[in-house]
């Protein structure tokens, strides 16, 4: 009976013993996972930005080229270039038409701004005609080439801005009836990319490109803007179309 109940007891203890040995192997497998596994990355979070401010002065920036009034690109307009060159200022009136930030700028402003670029058309004699055919172009382009003032006070509630960049080449063409022939219509595409702020103060952007024409005239007979170093003879707009001129 002694000899059973020793018997007994061993295996109890082998078992035991056993036991332990296995509980420390798992430990140790434990251990080893543990420190090799990677630390955990937190959650990414999302971060609710506002408007980001206005870049309309940035492309719009006239660098060292001759403008009339650099300090229009901090209302987000394009200056007005000093130039002789009909496909430059074509190019750059273009654009001029339909680049504006309503965070910066009234309507009214913008427009009375783009009024100082027109000069009138030769064609015409009488002083008296000259006046009322530029005010006719004026307000043509008040009523049917810039963006209409339902779609500009749209983009104003999510102050909005619209960049305008003329693209590719300007197609140059005679105007008819014009004896000195100072005057042009250039042609081109431009592409207008509209930013507005959505409901989370996010901003977004989309793009537009149009076909657009307006008539120059860089001759001796164009009437510079007052007080500033553009001279007779340097381009001006005579007028704005409603619709692309392919001549």
């Amino acid at each position: 009976m002694a000899t059973q109940r020793a018997g007994k007891r061993g295996m109890v203890l082998a078992v035991v013993g056993g036991l332990i040995l296995l509980a420390g192997v798992v430990a140790i497998v434990v251990s080893a996972l543990m420190s090799a596994a990677p630390e955990s990355s937190p959650s990414p979070s999302v971060t609710q930005s506002g408007p980001k401010p206005s870049s309309t002065a940035e492309p719009n920036d006239p660098g060292s080229n001759p403008v009339v009034d650099a300090t229009v690109v901090d209302k987000g307009w394009i200056p007005e270039p000093i130039t002789t060159d009909p496909e430059t200022y074509a190019r750059a009136a273009l654009a001029a038409a339909s680049t504006f930030d309503t965070t910066r700028s009234t309507r009214d402003e913008w427009l009375t701004f783009l009024d100082s670029w027109f000069t009138p058309d030769t064609r015409y004699t009488s002083p008296n005609e000259q006046v009322e055919a530029m005010e006719a172009s004026q307000l043509e382009l008040r009523q049917g080439v810039v963006l209409p003032e339902a779609e500009w006070d749209s983009l104003a509630n999510e102050d909005g801005r619209v960049n305008a960049a003329t693209v590719g080449e300007v197609a140059l063409s005679s105007v008819p009836n014009d004896a000195s022939g100072d005057m042009s219509i250039g042609t081109a595409d431009v592409t207008l990319t509209f930013t507005r702020v959505d409901g989370n103060g996010d901003e977004v952007s989309y793009e537009e490109t149009v076909r657009v024409s307006t008539q120059v005239l860089c001759g001796e007979a164009s009437v510079p803007t007052p007080n500033t170093d553009q001279q007779a003879g340097d381009c001006k707009i005579v007028r704005y179309f409603t619709a692309p001129v392919e001549l």
